[in-house]
C-alpha cells in the first residue's frame, strides 16, 4: 500500500492541486533504503521502483492537466481556475514559457518551482502531440523524482542502524544544540525559493 500512495500522491502533486513532492519520494526514499517498502533483502530495488511509481504518479497528474486543457481550452480555465487552484498570473508565466521556448520546456520546467504543475496546461490547449509531451514530461519528472528519493535513501543509508526512537531522540538532540543554525539555513532556504518564484513570474525582463 505504501507503493500506492507514491504513485497516488505524485499524481495529486502534478495536478492542480498544490502538494509538495518532496514530502512523498524523500520518505520513499528513506523507507527503501530501510527495506521498508517491500524488497527488504534489495533496498535499491525498492528505491527504483519508488522512483519509477513517483514518476509514472507525476506523469498522470500532467495527463490530467494535459487533458483538461485540451478539452476545455484556455478561456473556461481562466474563468474557473481558480476553481482547480489555478491562478491567472500563473497561467501567463506558463503559457509565455511554453509559447517562447517550446515542446522541450515540458522538461525543464519540471524541475522549476511555481510553474512545474501548470506547464501541462498550455501544452494541452497547444494540443502539443502526446507522444514527446510524454516523453519530455516523464523525463523531467523521473530526474525530480530521482534526485529526491536519492536524498531520502542517503539519509535512511546513514541511520540504517538506529531505530526510530533512537533516530527521533538523536533528531530532537541535533535541533536542541542547532536551533539557531537551522532556523537561518530554514530562513535562507525560504528566502532563496521566494526569489526564484519571483524572478520565474516576472515574465520577459528575466528572459
Amino acid at each position: 500500500w505504501k507503493l500506492c500512495l507514491i504513485f497516488f500522491f505524485m499524481a495529486v502533486e502534478s495536478s492542480f492541486i498544490p502538494f509538495p513532492s518532496e514530502v512523498v519520494m524523500i520518505p520513499a526514499g528513506f523507507l527503501a533504503s530501510r527495506g521498508e517498502l517491500g524488497f527488504a533483502s534489495t533496498p535499491i530495488l525498492a528505491a527504483v521502483v519508488a522512483v519509477l511509481l513517483g514518476t509514472a504518479g507525476s506523469l498522470a497528474g500532467a495527463y490530467f492537466n494535459y487533458y483538461l486543457a485540451r478539452g476545455l481550452g484556455e478561456p473556461f480555465l481562466r474563468k474557473y481556475g481558480k476553481w482547480f487552484f489555478l491562478k491567472n498570473e500563473v497561467l501567463d508565466r506558463a503559457s509565455e514559457i511554453f509559447n517562447r521556448y517550446g515542446a522541450e520546456t515540458t522538461f525543464v520546467c519540471r524541475l522549476v518551482p511555481v510553474v512545474r504543475q501548470v506547464i501541462s496546461v498550455p501544452a494541452g490547449v497547444a494540443k502539443m502531440p502526446i507522444l514527446p509531451f510524454s516523453f519530455f514530461t516523464g523525463l523531467g519528472a523521473g530526474i525530480w523524482s530521482a534526485i529526491l528519493a536519492a536524498s531520502g535513501y542517503l539519509l535512511g543509508m546513514s541511520s540504517s542502524k538506529m531505530g526510530y526512537a533512537e533516530l527521533v531522540h538523536k533528531g530532537k538532540d541535533a535541533v536542541s544544540a542547532n536551533l539557531i543554525w537551522i532556523i537561518l539555513g530554514a530562513v535562507m532556504l525560504a528566502a532563496g525559493y521566494m526569489a526564484i518564484c519571483r524572478l520565474i513570474m516576472k515574465g520577459k525582463k528575466c528572459c
